[in-house]
């Protein structure tokens, strides 16, 4: 069988597709990747050979992004899905696509929940298209509605008619955190761990995004400070963000082997991406989110506080959230539970047995 992956060009995007592609290659199928051709590096460590699509042009994304800072959180999520991954990227991805589909002949396109081109492609030359979540279903289906309208322009361009097909999903979050039904198959990563540490040790992280934007670079120093004020060794990841000097108990690394730092945790500091959520409850480990940017993010932060399996706070609280998480017991009794239930789920190895 062949599998033509799709995704945008971010690592929270590409993130919940890995596992899948490496179950895929484990089992002796062909995968390739198709994404912006800047993120060809990013794609390579998974193992599946690369097919580059377009991108956007420069000064396009730039007008967009250039709007967001005078827009309210809901104004900026809903341009970001409706014009950037609904429009500019899709647009630009469809035509490269088709030709990946019409040479290369997958039997199955599976695409992160942002890539809308790939929709668009595989319907044109009658191929099954799934869908990968990147969040929660009540994010989903958010995304859905702000992309329609941009989505059907897009289809009617290429002679289908409007309306977004129904498709099945996959997900790797675990029932328990999601707030609405959902029909989605739900497996777990087969590289998760379960922390087995036997003393305190934090590992604080604000993912791949976040070191880029100015408008968050506060979250690091106070991050830092908050490590700072804890009796633990910690470990703070910058994403490439310019931090201040770092306490001495504190180490700070450009980026790290998520898995392996997870497995002698005892408390996660990160900003309720999937990648760092899932993989510490994955772990059993209590976390304080501190949502910075994304609409994900606070939903994600949410469920977690409402789950009892951490706390969600701003950049300001991270210290005292942190101590609290660490003294109380209760955080990880209930980080463990959401691990157990994770454990229920099937390996993405058996997608393609």
């Amino acid at each position: 069988m062949r599998v033509l992956f799709s995704t945008t060009a971010g690592a929270g995007h590409f993130g919940p597709l890995v596992p899948f592609v490496r179950s895929c290659l484990a089992a002796g199928h062909e995968a390739m990747v198709a994404a912006p051709a800047s993120f060809e590096s990013s794609v390579s460590s998974s193992g599946a050979a690369f097919w580059p699509f377009g991108a956007p042009p420069p000064e396009a994304m730039a007008a967009v992004f250039g709007s967001l800072p005078e827009m309210s959180h809901e104004e900026a999520n809903r341009t970001v899905v409706a014009e950037i991954f609904a429009r500019l990227d899709a647009a630009a991805a469809v035509p490269r696509l088709l030709e990946a589909i019409a040479s290369w002949r997958p039997d199955l396109v599976i695409r992160e929940s942002a890539e809308y081109g790939s929709l668009v492609a595989a319907e044109v030359h009658g191929v099954p298209c799934i869908r990968v979540n990147s969040g929660l279903t009540v994010v989903e289906d958010q995304m859905l509605s702000m992309a329609s309208s941009n989505v059907d322009l897009l289809r009617l361009s290429y002679g289908l008619p409007a309306g977004l097909p129904e498709t099945p999903y996959y997900t790797l979050f675990p029932s328990s955190l999601e707030e609405t039904p959902s029909s989605a198959v739900r497996f777990r990563d087969p590289a998760w761990v379960r922390s087995t540490a036997t003393s305190p040790f934090v590992y604080a992280t604000f993912g791949s995004v976040a070191g880029g934007l100015p408008h968050v670079a506060e979250a690091f120093d106070k991050a830092l400070a908050a490590l700072g004020s804890v009796d633990a060794p910690a470990l703070l990841t910058t994403g490439g963000a310019d931090v201040s000097s770092a306490p001495p108990n504190v180490r700070v690394s450009t980026w790290v082997d998520q898995t392996a730092v997870l497995s002698r945790a005892t408390a996660v500091v990160c900003h309720g991406g999937g990648g760092s959520t899932l993989g510490a409850l994955a772990a059993g480990v209590p976390l304080v989110v501190v949502p910075l940017f994304a609409e994900d993010q606070y939903v994600n932060a949410r469920r977690v506080a409402a789950l009892g399996a951490g706390l969600s706070v701003g950049p300001s609280d991270i210290g005292p959230a942190l101590r609290e998480v660490m003294a109380d017991p209760s955080f990880a009794t209930a980080a463990r539970a959401v691990a157990a239930g994770i454990a229920t789920h099937p390996s993405t190895d058996t997608a393609f047995t």
